[in-house]
């Protein structure tokens, strides 16, 4: 009998009260969720941990949000990314270098962040359908 976990979903954003509230918003929503506070904090665990999804803000110091998704499709290739930004312009570069990648422009509404998040999830079931 295969154990089904909830997905997992490392989230880094610099923003202590962003990532507390986000944290909160995703476990409550049934997420196992790990949270940084920097890019360069997330790099190790997607080396040694399996997550389904990579929740990252863009500006952040050190390592940006992209920079960080590009680390993470070589060394966790099955690792769905997803960005969060409260600029519009970052939000556009994101688009064209990691097309795949969905943004959710700040301020959002949590409901809607657990939304966009299953909705990354349900893709990923229905490709391996």
């Amino acid at each position: 009998m295969t154990e089904i976990h909830a997905p997992r979903i490392l989230l880094a954003e610099d923003d202590e009260a962003m990532r507390t509230y986000l944290v909160r918003a995703l476990s409550n929503a049934g997420y196992d969720v790990k949270a940084v506070d920097r890019g360069t904090e997330a790099v190790p665990l997607l080396e040694s941990e399996s997550f389904d999804l990579l929740l990252s803000d863009i500006v952040m110091p050190e390592m940006d949000g992209i920079e960080l998704a590009q680390r993470c499709a070589e060394v966790s290739p099955k690792t769905k990314v997803m960005f969060i930004t409260g600029f519009a312009a970052v939000s556009l570069r994101a688009s064209r270098e990691q097309p795949h990648a969905k943004v959710l422009s700040k301020p959002f509404h949590l409901r809607d962040l657990v939304l966009e998040v299953e909705r990354v999830f349900e893709e990923q079931q229905q490709a391996k359908v």
